[in-house]
């Protein structure tokens, strides 16, 4: 269960289901956002969220339900990138840079609704197993 690089440990799926429901703190955002090594504009336009309503999700603390659901899917891509690729810094990059594999899209970008998402872990898992794309 992927989730650690926004403070989430591994749990079984209903109970992350839960707190997705719940919403995440906004600390969940600023920890993925600095692993990301993004600013929050990038990061909020990532998950389709306007500023003005990131500035509100600030002062209540917390995200909604879409909005953490969004949020888990790129911390769940970047913690497998970082799996893959072992290293914080080239994990970055490789999400953040144009992918021949994905059209030339960088990676974060592809991953803006769950079937580019799907595309990107299973991109992933084919470097991970050497399988060439």
């Amino acid at each position: 269960m992927y989730g650690a690089s926004i403070g989430i440990k591994p749990q079984n799926s209903s109970k992350l289901r839960a707190k997705v429901k719940k919403g995440f703190s906004i600390s969940a955002f600023r920890r993925l956002r600095k692993k990301l090594g993004i600013s929050e504009k990038d990061l909020a336009i990532l998950l389709n969220i306007p500023v003005s309503t990131l500035s509100r999700r600030k002062k209540q603390g917390k995200l909604n339900s879409d909005e953490s659901d969004k949020l888990l899917r790129i911390a769940r891509i970047y913690d497998q990138a970082l799996e893959v690729f072992g290293d914080p810094e080239l994990s970055r990059k490789w999400l953040q840079e144009p992918a021949f594999a994905l059209g030339d899209i960088p990676p974060l970008q592809y991953a803006d609704t769950e079937i580019g998402a799907q595309e990107v872990m299973d991109l992933l898992g084919r470097i991970q197993h050497g399988v060439f794309s």
